[in-house]
């Protein structure tokens, strides 16, 4: 069975010029998938490419000039989700590619559509996360004369990728787009992007694309310096107070196990980032849980009093940190990091090692001989897990707290369970209210901060994981009304997420700050006109819930997650509560508030 003719590039039609034309849905039988039809275009070798380095999804929106491309789709057996907003798909790619391991795919037209595409694309940046951008262009000799939906792609998205493509040849394009998905998982990972100018990807092209290969330059060092290793390892050693430092790389090299029992062998303590979530059991006797800006009071003066910090792939960024002055003051730094660029740039590293996390883990774990003595230390770390607990107050006469239905939630599901957010409050909730204990579990916007990414992200992450696990999304009701508009694909697909939004009628992180250090003008904040999420859930084809009081959360809840489907539960909780503890910008680790009078 033969393929039709792809559109002429040179002739416009109503579907060309419509960014957000759909296709029909279609389920080619199995004697019309790719791998039995010859590659007759640029976009046929576009799609070979992808599968041939096993992309079992992609997410996108249609549109002219990306349409080529969406032919050649066609006849492939690569799922393809079409999500309501461009943004959406590379929110959803991204945590696609997180739960997976691997880098997700998203698409887009030209113009608006790749412009779409930026947020995501910069979150992915921001978060070392692996992920592959396919955008449409205009023909390529009209680049340059502000034709219909033409956009400097390439210009727009440098400074955001790992590194970005033009495609001017049909014969090599499937060529980039392999070395592009390559690129994006090599070494320390992150977006890439290939620009498909529509007359190209329709032109003729019988090649075969190679095997993807990054390219030789940017092949990344694995084993750390030797005699490095050994100065590292005699560090440790002579410590009294050790920490383990584990950020996101940890889990991004898939070196949980090696860390996890790296820190059990030598009994040293672990604290994680926010990235670095689920890298270590939160329910551990080790573990001190995460540390930063709103991270447990436990974890940050452990960082103030530890006397060697072991950073394992983390780029100490300020959320961490806070005040670089007063950032673990008393100790010396190891700093072990695939890429050399954040060796030293925000802290300075006394012990630096180049290298993949695990391999280096395993070179330190061999060249130490004598564990150190860290009982007392490790008796002062749960002294302050007992000092600085986190609890939280449920007096009868306010409403709702938002912690306690994280916790129901976390009770009610399995540890395996992958939990999405947007940013802001509700974020830090879900953080530090839900026990973690598996990798890749913990799907969020850090470095960027991307209010909207719970939703998209629950979508790529369900798409994503296992189906007996189940995708819960805890969003607030700022983030969810910025990409609510996801919740069509989640019913479209049949997707079987649940959405907890925590309803405080505010941008509630905005408010708090507003509150502390604005003298309480609560400028632009308030959300006071939010819709019944229920209701607008039900409208869209979802199941919808809504909790008001305690005696509701559980039964709610559980009936939430009993649905085979999507479902969205509206809780209305308490206004006023705050996200603590919280060490002010710029401020001490250890000085940190657990009230708005400490601040």
């Amino acid at each position: 069975m033969s393929k039709q003719a792809s559109t002429n590039p040179d002739i416009e039609t109503e579907a060309d010029t419509d960014a957000d034309a759909q296709p029909q849905t279609q389920t080619p039988s199995p004697e019309t998938t790719s791998d039995v039809l010859p590659i007759e275009t640029g976009a046929d070798a576009v799609i070979r490419a992808l599968e041939n380095e096993g992309i079992e999804a992609a997410f996108g929106v249609q549109g002219g000039a990306i349409m080529p491309v969406y032919d050649a789709l066609y006849y492939s057996d690569i799922r393809h989700v079409t999500m309501a907003h461009e943004q959406g798909a590379a929110h959803a790619a991204d945590a696609f590619g997180v739960v997976k391991n691997e880098p997700g795919v998203c698409m887009a037209t030209s113009g608006p559509g790749a412009t779409n595409l930026v947020t995501g694309i910069a979150d992915a940046n921001m978060d070392s996360d692996g992920m592959l951008a396919l955008t449409g262009q205009v023909p390529s000799d009209m680049v340059g004369s502000d034709a219909f939906q033409e956009t400097d792609t390439i210009g727009v998205t440098a400074p955001l990728t790992k590194h970005n493509y033009f495609a001017d040849d049909p014969d090599t394009i499937g060529d980039t787009v392999g070395e592009a998905l390559a690129l994006a998982d090599e070494g320390r990972p992150g977006p890439t992007l290939v620009d498909l100018p529509k007359n190209i990807t329709s032109a003729d092209t019988e090649r075969e694309p190679t095997p993807g290969e990054p390219p030789a330059t940017t092949r990344p060092q694995y084993s750390a310096d030797k005699d490095a290793v050994l100065t590292t390892a005699s560090a440790i050693e002579e410590a009294s107070q050790p920490l383990l430092l584990f950020g996101g790389g940890v889990i991004k090299a898939d070196a949980t196990e090696e860390a996890r029992a790296f820190a059990r062998e030598h009994e040293i303590p672990v604290v994680t980032t926010m990235p670095g979530i689920g890298s270590f059991p939160e329910d551990d006797d080790l573990c001190l849980s995460w540390a930063g800006m709103h991270g447990t009071g436990y974890a940050n003066m452990a960082i103030t009093h530890t006397d060697l910090l072991i950073g394992v792939g983390t780029r100490f960024d300020d959320r961490l940190t806070s005040g670089i002055d007063t950032f673990a003051p008393e100790a010396e730094i190891v700093h072990i990091d695939i890429d050399p660029a954040e060796i030293s740039k925000n802290v300075h590293a006394d012990y630096p090692l180049i290298g993949d996390a695990e391999t280096v883990l395993e070179q330190l774990d061999g060249a130490i001989e004598t564990t150190p003595e860290t009982a007392e230390w490790c008796e002062q770390c749960v002294e302050w897990q007992e000092t600085y607990p986190m609890d939280y107050a449920m007096p009868e006469d306010e409403p709702l707290k938002p912690q306690f239905i994280v916790e129901v939630m976390d009770e009610a599901t399995a540890a395996d369970t992958i939990v999405t957010s947007g940013v802001g409050q509700h974020q830090m909730w879900a953080s530090q209210y839900w026990t973690y204990t598996e990798p890749r579990t913990w799907v969020s916007s850090h470095g960027l901060g991307t209010m909207g990414y719970g939703l998209p992200g629950a979508i790529g992450a369900r798409i994503a994981a296992d189906d007996d696990q189940d995708v819960v999304c805890i969003d607030g009701d700022g983030s969810f009304l910025m990409t609510i508009q996801e919740l069509s694909v989640a019913v479209r697909e049949n997707l079987d997420i649940t959405v907890a939004v925590l309803n405080n009628e505010y941008i509630g992180m905005v408010r708090q700050w507003q509150d502390a250090f604005f003298e309480g003008r609560r400028m632009a904040a308030e959300y006071n006109w939010c819709p019944e999420f229920d209701t607008l859930a039900e409208a869209f084809g979802a199941e919808g819930f809504r909790i008001d009081e305690y005696d509701e959360v559980a039964e709610t809840v559980e009936a939430a997650l009993a649905y085979d489907g999507p479902s969205v539960i509206d809780c209305h909780i308490d206004p006023a509560e705050n996200v603590y503890p919280m060490v002010p910008s710029g401020g001490a680790n250890g000085k940190f508030a657990l009230t708005e009078e400490q601040l």
